[in-house]
């Protein structure tokens, strides 16, 4: 499937999807405040590359939900315009290597504008974008750059994994008064179940302990959640206790959570679906040798993708990118 086709249509069943609660978030947000809009390409007629805004344009007009010509730099410029003059753009970027089109708005005016003008100009902007592979779109659509991103100071950069994080997360993006990036891994737009009514926000700082453990602490975020959770399952029935934690914020880390969960299981598995050399997980890994280093009772292991562009045929595909088995086998060498 191109990154450029429109999803089908997916059963309900009286639950939500992922891609659901995201609409909801984006619903809500225009509802509440008439700075709000959303700007991107396909994102009103066609209803979002992922069918993210289904609906959108139909109930609140072209004003508010805006097609784009297919110019990344161009309606990231207008959207960081947009933020500099009072409103509160949510600007769609199809899938994460768009976003390179971009880089320079995003790296050198947004980022940068507080700093620079000795903050008397804020960007209060939402990018939203999709990332990660897993769906057979080949080298060109299946990067995980998001580590790319964190390392950029001026930015917030977070990954909802969550049905609750995916309904929740955009109000809060919102109320920040710099640039927040939203990765939406692609993997998780059909995912369903339902939302806790008790949840009625989400906070933008913090990592979440998703299964409580003893044995090893497994750190993941986005599309690599589900897969943490299933090897924890696994690994249970082999009488290892996993506690899996969610980064959620990827900019800035929650080093206390990451840190006092290494301290309590005394070993860590850092589940990044970014390449190995010069990742996220390897910011991860330094952070708890630099914090907890005689908490360990072993070395810091880390499941990544293959070093290689991510090969179209599936069977090869699955091969290159972190997967449960290998997360349990990461978890067996450090418990030992």
């Amino acid at each position: 499937m191109s990154a450029r086709t429109r999803p089908g249509a997916h059963p309900d069943g009286g639950t939500t999807t992922y891609r659901e609660a995201l609409r909801e978030a984006l619903r809500e947000a225009l509802a509440s405040d008439e700075r709000v809009f959303l700007m991107g390409e396909d994102v009103g007629r066609y209803g979002g590359c992922f069918g993210v805004s289904l609906g959108l344009l139909e109930q609140f007009g072209p004003d508010r939900v805006r097609d784009t010509p297919l110019s990344e730099s161009a309606f990231v410029g207008s959207g960081i315009g947009a933020a500099l003059a009072g409103m509160r753009p949510v600007v769609e970027i199809m899938t994460v290597n768009f976003s390179l089109l971009a880089l320079d708005q995003i790296l050198n005016n947004a980022a940068t504008l507080r700093h620079m003008s000795g903050g008397q100009l804020g960007v209060p902007l939402v990018i939203r974008m999709t990332t990660g592979a897993g769906r057979q779109l080949a080298a060109q659509h299946s990067h995980s750059l998001e580590g790319w991103y964190a390392h950029i100071p001026g930015l917030r950069v977070l990954a909802p994994a969550t049905l609750d994080d995916a309904r929740h997360l955009l109000a809060a993006a919102l109320a920040d008064p710099d640039p927040v990036l939203v990765f939406e891994h692609g993997s998780l737009y059909n995912a369903a179940g339902t939302l806790d009514p008790a949840v009625t926000g989400v906070d933008l700082h913090s990592a979440a302990i998703r299964r409580a453990g003893t044995d090893v602490t497994v750190i993941a975020y986005g599309g690599s959640l589900p897969k943490a959770l299933e090897a924890a399952e696994r690994l249970a029935g082999e009488g290892i206790s996993a506690e899996v934690l969610d980064l959620r914020a990827l900019r800035p880390l929650d080093d206390a959570t990451i840190v006092a969960s290494v301290r309590r299981t005394h070993r860590a598995v850092v589940v990044d679906e970014g390449w190995r050399s010069g990742s996220l997980s390897a910011e991860i890994e330094s952070r708890i040798c630099e914090q907890a280093f005689f908490d360990l009772d072993a070395p810091v292991e880390r499941v990544c993708s293959a070093e290689v562009p991510i090969p179209y045929a599936r069977r090869l595909e699955e091969a290159a990118l972190p997967q449960p088995a290998g997360i349990v086998a990461a978890a067996h060498r450090a418990v030992g």
